[in-house]
């Protein structure tokens, strides 16, 4: 039988990125870091399902990426929703990261687990489609099955948690330190690269600008090749206008790549501006929302929708025992699903500095997104970037721990 390890190929690829100069680096850091890790992994575990919540009665709709349920009528149908989500917690007891390195990530690495699951959630639209369910004990598609491989806690896994850590070293983020929301997506997207079964484009669109030219030439290179073979008049065509980039044929939709697009922002200096609240609700309701990572400072969730004036979010803060797979791949997948009510915090304790995520499978989604009214805009006049000095001490230690990059989003 064929095993279930994805992409043997291009995995090997990925093994043979990291140079013997890169290791010896990492080697030197993770030894210190391993003793500091042992001793300092505060942080609290969510897996008490007791303390959980259940959806309030509300007659208040309830969005899930997309998906708009009733609180009221539709409870059952929320939470397989939410469990069908993969949920990236941390874990203990995997071979060590970059071979003597952490052998778990408690108390450091909540936002790459953040990063797991939004890019967990794209692959499972890309391959499963978003109305895909998961149920407990029940035999699994060969698709989820390589979906799941790809995360697991090993060095030959193309997302495991020692790929994002060792690929953060290169951007300036030793192993074992925490991450801020751009810093998990710029590593997400040198990943990606690397997984041909996928072909996913992963851009991250910096400055608070998306350039749509920018996203044609990453998700139809043959735009470029038309030029090369002499058909320029084609590619002004298509560059010129949105109509004509989505006037194409049945081939040419099928060679665009699928689109992973990450907004970082920062909504907001020490609290998230008001003026950004329902802007952001909004972004759940759109059908190419993966949804939003960020949380507070040191603590990173995964948010999916919301309900009222309150965000539901993944928690990844529960320290679970690494899982192996067995013959052919297989493996109880339990532990990847959330089987409680999901957790819930009121918006207004969201950290404004956060990524917002969209998956587009195929062009006419994306430019649809961009032509349609964002009438929900508010004006300038209702910003206040006025930072409160008497909370001075948390506004400096959220720009010590949170990435330079981001920028103040401008309504």
């Amino acid at each position: 039988m064929k095993t279930s390890r994805p992409f043997p190929d291009s995995t090997a690829a990925l093994s043979s990125y990291w140079s013997s100069e890169l290791d010896a680096e990492n080697n030197k850091q993770v030894r210190v870091k391993t003793v500091v890790m042992d001793a300092a992994t505060l942080t609290y575990d969510t897996l008490r399902f007791g303390e959980f919540e259940d959806f309030p009665e509300t007659t208040e709709p309830v969005w899930i990426l997309g998906n708009e349920y009733s609180a009221l009528t539709e409870k059952e149908e929320i939470l397989s929703d939410v469990t069908s989500r993969l949920w990236f917690t941390y874990r203990k007891s995997f071979p060590p990261i970059g071979g003597t390195g952490p052998t778990s990530d408690t108390g450091w690495g909540c936002m790459l687990r953040c990063g797991q699951m939004i890019l967990g959630q794209a692959l499972m639209c890309r391959h499963l489609g978003r109305d895909w369910r998961w149920v407990r004990g029940q035999k699994q598609r060969q698709e989820y099955i390589s979906i799941l491989n790809a995360f697991i806690d090993k060095k030959d896994s193309y997302y495991s948690i020692h790929q994002i850590a060792q690929m953060g070293v290169g951007e300036g983020k030793p192993i074992g330190q925490w991450y801020g929301p751009n810093t998990v997506a710029q590593v997400l997207k040198k990943l990606a690269v690397f997984d041909t079964w996928s072909r996913l484009v992963v851009h991250v669109a910096m400055d608070n600008t998306v350039v749509i030219e920018e996203i044609k030439r990453l998700c139809m290179p043959w735009l470029d090749k038309a030029e090369v073979f002499g058909e320029p008049e084609r590619v002004g065509e298509l560059n010129g206008c949105l109509e004509g980039a989505c006037a194409l044929s049945e081939e040419e939709v099928a060679l665009w790549k699928p689109l992973v697009l990450l907004i970082p922002l920062r909504l907001g200096l020490s609290d998230i501006n008001g003026a950004y609240i329902e802007t952001l609700k909004k972004c759940f309701m759109l059908p190419q929302s993966l949804g939003v990572i960020g949380g507070k400072p040191n603590s990173a969730h995964y948010f999916i929708g919301y309900v009222g004036g309150e965000l539901i979010y993944l928690d990844p803060h529960t320290t679970q025992t690494a899982v192996e797979p067995c013959e052919h791949g297989q493996f109880p997948d339990d532990t990847y699903h959330c089987q409680h009510p999901p957790c819930r915090m009121h918006i207004c304790e969201l950290d404004p500095s956060i990524a917002v995520l969209s998956c587009n499978k195929d062009n006419l989604p994306m430019f649809e997104l961009v032509d349609s009214q964002p009438s929900h805009l508010v004006g300038v006049d209702a910003i206040n970037l006025t930072p409160d000095f008497s909370d001075s001490e948390r506004l400096e230690r959220f720009f010590d721990s949170e990435d330079e990059e981001f920028e103040i989003l401008s309504l």
